[in-house]
């Protein structure tokens, strides 16, 4: 069941909220979300004079008849707001208590109930060293258990590729709007070339960076043998109270370089533990960064 994702309890507080592109909006076809560019649609807007050529039905009569001039009425146009979630399903992902995925499956179940809830089109993008395409966009709310259920039923696997994964999706994406990545950001070969690819879209990008406690502050000491879980690369290590002291330190540089390298670019990062409850951050951090409303 997709109430297993999110819960009734929860939908019934998310389902007046919507998701907010402070971008001007592009999109090719009509839908109901107004965005700032004037054109003719439903909600009055402003009037600028007639030239020859103009739709007489749009001519503003009761200025005619006051001022013996002709003023066309312009109204709001209303745009297709596009909502991009790219999950990380890569086997490093299936980590933590909660694991990381299943946090990154709760909060972008949230962002797409909201999306279609107000008409917009939500396409689920899972992502390890390549993206997958087989989940179409989808809009409205009569799609909201399909959608739920197809994020439900991802399973993380293969090894990460973020620079081949963004630039996949970046070549292939179409229309404007919001893109909203949840990643652990784990890759031998750099997060800054996918980060500036999904950039070079000119959409929101927001990037939810997820890590499991035990990787924030590791609980272990003592002799260990580490193995990637993606490419089985293997270390023999001793855990000392130094040698934690440093890796803490060491991931902390880490995500302050990401957030400054994204704060940079115009790029929304936020820092989350898995285990912090997913309610709070779509509820209070995507609110305060100004996603949600």
């Amino acid at each position: 069941m997709p109430g297993e994702l999110l819960s009734p309890e929860f939908l019934a507080k998310i389902d007046q909220l919507e998701l907010v592109s402070k971008k001007i909006l592009a999109g090719k076809l009509k839908g109901e979300r107004r965005s700032k560019r004037k054109g003719f649609s439903t909600e009055f807007a402003d009037h600028r004079s007639y030239v020859v050529g103009d739709d007489l039905r749009f001519i503003d009569w009761n200025i005619l008849i006051r001022l013996d001039r002709l003023f066309i009425k312009l109204f709001e146009e209303e745009e297709d707001l596009h909502i991009y979630l790219l999950i990380d399903a890569s086997r490093s992902m299936d980590f933590g208590t909660p694991t990381k995925f299943n946090f990154a499956q709760r909060v972008a179940a949230a962002l797409a109930y909201i999306g279609l809830s107000n008409l917009d089109r939500v396409r689920i993008v899972p992502f390890d060293d390549a993206i997958d395409t087989s989940l179409p966009p989808a809009r409205g709310r009569r799609n909201v258990l399909r959608v739920l259920d197809q994020i439900e039923k991802l399973t993380p696997g293969g090894k990460t590729s973020l620079e081949a994964s963004c630039k996949s999706f970046a070549t292939q994406a179409t229309g404007k709007g919001i893109v909203v990545m949840i990643s652990d950001l784990m890759d031998k070969a750099g997060f800054e070339s996918a980060i500036r690819y999904l950039v070079a879209r000119q959409m929101d990008l927001f990037v939810i960076h997820v890590l499991s406690t035990e990787e924030i502050d590791p609980p272990a000491t003592g002799d260990l043998r580490l193995v990637d879980a993606e490419d089985g690369d293997a270390a023999e290590i001793t855990v000392s109270a130094p040698l934690l002291a440093r890796y803490k330190k060491t991931l902390e540089s880490y995500c302050a370089e990401i957030r400054d390298y994204c704060h940079k670019r115009g790029v929304s990062y936020l820092f989350t533990a898995s285990d912090v409850p997913f309610e709070q951050v779509v509820l209070g951090y995507l609110r305060e960064r100004g996603l949600v409303r």
